[in-house]
């Protein structure tokens, strides 16, 4: 399952070099995952609240390939590459066209209200498969 998720550079993204200032694609990955999650009709608020469990990023392993600048239209993919009880790692990219900008691989754990780690939903694991 792949998800596309677009996404168009304001002036306010951009830095004094006039491109995508780098930390903002983090923002961008971010707001792809959201929604993919939405778009499975997971409502995280709910899993917050019925069962205690939230997302945490653990891990982000990045690469920055070419720049995008203001006004660009780009597509944010998410895919799944590993689920296990607690943990997800997805792959995520930011493409302008067919050029890749940004390239990750995303770890996140499901943690409880202590912050312990904590299983997956069922209803999040069944969504995924």
């Amino acid at each position: 399952m792949t998800h596309r998720f677009p996404v168009r550079v304001y002036y306010e993204d951009t830095d004094f070099g006039g491109i995508v200032y780098y930390a903002n694609y983090l923002k961008f990955i971010e707001r792809g995952r959201s929604e993919w999650v939405r778009e499975m009709g997971i409502d995280q608020l709910a899993m917050k609240r019925d069962d205690g469990v939230v997302f945490a990023v653990r891990r982000v392993e990045a690469d920055y390939h070419a720049p995008a600048v203001y006004d660009d239209e780009l597509v944010v993919t998410t895919t799944v590459d590993t689920m296990t009880g607690a943990r997800l790692i997805v792959r995520q990219t930011v493409e302008r066209g067919d050029d890749v900008l940004f390239s990750a691989l995303v770890t996140l754990v499901a943690i409880n209200d202590a912050g312990g780690v904590a299983r997956l939903p069922a209803a999040f694991r069944r969504n995924i498969h």
